[in-house]
């Protein structure tokens, strides 16, 4: 790979909130080596020189919630399409991710381990991918996504398994599920600790697993050195998650002072997903999302808001995260103006950049222009602080996308 070079920009540095202009840095293979307030050289002769002409630089985004197999709404759909045309669909849908500026994403569930060494191999010219494999749900959770039958074929050993999920159910057989996944590759692993709006059969208040099966799951992921994220709504869920030591809450739209000031207790973190919602309503009954979950959508549909300024108000650190399914995948940066409608710009960008950082385990690589991390780096058209929707739509404002030092795209001429 030819080294790279970008002088002259205005580095926001999402630590600090500040700009630092007349920036350059250098790239050698995938990480930076060199940041300064001087233009640079290189007397190498495959090195790629780019003069940013004072735009905005920024690290490459993080999303930390997303589902790119999840590539239809329609749900029954999705149950019967085969594995070889999801695994092309979601290409497309990782590879639109990456152009707009999302150059590292936390699969939250179904990502597969083929899907996975296509993008570390460059088959896929998409994000780096931490992935939670398929999804760790009782009988009945949100991740059960099989039919209520009056005559069901209960599994003896106590787990049952498809694309998405494994259904295990007692302390026993959620660590042989978790150890399956953590086999299998999985970088973090899903619990599904509460009700959802996907899944018709379990209500949004609806407390999943015991605090001793999520248990399990963290210390099996912990002697991995990994964690565990936990899908929860209600302040019941939450708690129960939180004291059995899940490293973040996915969602936590109905949280309340009291788990807010839990989580701010234990480190916990909360990644909201705001625009997901704003999606099902707009389209879910035109793309055939199921009519139970449109009438579950109503109970969360306008919480994201209080949930966010409870959180803060309680200290809670917020990562970024959008969880759009199937056709709604384009919208993944409306997550930006949403969430600035309820925070400051820059604390915004800081949780997708340092904050999701720090939720991976990563801080060292990941959400900062500093040498040692990832040459991940975009340059903007625009002062995000001013105006967030600069980072909005498909990448529109993106001049330079810059993910381990390759060039995805470069329109400066």
């Amino acid at each position: 790979m030819p080294g790279l070079i970008v002088n002259n920009v205005t580095y926001l540095d999402p630590e600090s909130g500040e700009f630092r202009p007349n920036t350059s840095v250098r790239v050698e293979n995938d990480r930076f080596v060199e940041v300064t307030d001087a233009p640079t050289t290189s007397g190498a002769d495959d090195v790629v020189v780019i003069d940013g002409g004072g735009r905005t630089m920024l690290p490459g985004f993080i999303d930390a919630h997303v589902h790119p197999v999840v590539t239809s709404m329609d749900t029954k759909a999705m149950a019967n399409r085969s594995q070889t045309r999801i695994g092309i669909e979601t290409k497309t849908i990782l590879e639109r991710m990456l152009r707009r500026g999302f150059t590292t994403i936390r699969d939250a569930g179904g990502l597969d381990r083929g899907l996975g060494e296509a993008l570390t191999l460059g088959l896929i010219d998409g994000p780096r991918a931490f992935r939670s494999g398929r999804v760790i749900s009782q009988t009945g959770g949100h991740g059960d996504l099989t039919a209520s039958s009056e005559n069901p074929q209960v599994c003896g050993c106590g787990i049952e398994t498809d694309f998405f999920s494994r259904i295990a159910d007692g302390p026993e057989a959620v660590r042989r599920a978790v150890r399956e996944e953590l086999k299998n590759g999985a970088d973090q692993i899903k619990v599904m600790a509460g009700g959802g709006v996907a899944t018709p059969t379990d209500a949004i208040d609806m407390v999943q697993y015991t605090e001793d099966e999520i248990r399990v799951a963290v210390v099996e992921a912990s002697n991995r050195n990994t964690y565990v994220l936990a899908h929860a709504y209600v302040p019941q869920a939450i708690t129960q998650a939180v004291e059995a030591g899940v490293r973040s809450i996915e969602h936590g739209c109905l949280l309340d002072d009291a788990s807010a000031r839990l989580m701010a207790q234990h480190g916990t973190y909360l990644v909201p997903t705001m625009v997901v919602y704003q999606q099902l309503k707009k389209f879910g009954e035109v793309l055939n999302f199921p009519s139970e979950s449109m009438e579950k959508l109503e109970f969360v549909l306008h919480a994201s808001n209080a949930a966010v300024e409870t959180a803060l108000s309680a200290g809670v650190k917020l990562g970024f995260g959008t969880d759009l399914l199937g056709e709604t995948h384009d919208a993944q940066s409306d997550e930006f103006a949403l969430r600035g409608a309820v925070q400051p710009a820059i604390d915004v960008i800081r949780s997708a950049t340092i904050i999701n950082a720090e939720i991976l385990g990563r801080s060292d690589d990941l959400g900062a222009v500093k040498p040692g991390a990832f040459a991940d780096l975009l340059l903007v058209d625009g002062n995000p602080l001013e105006d967030l929707s600069v980072l909005g739509g498909q990448g529109d404002h993106l001049d330079v996308i810059v993910r381990a030092g390759k060039v995805i795209k470069n329109r400066i001429t």
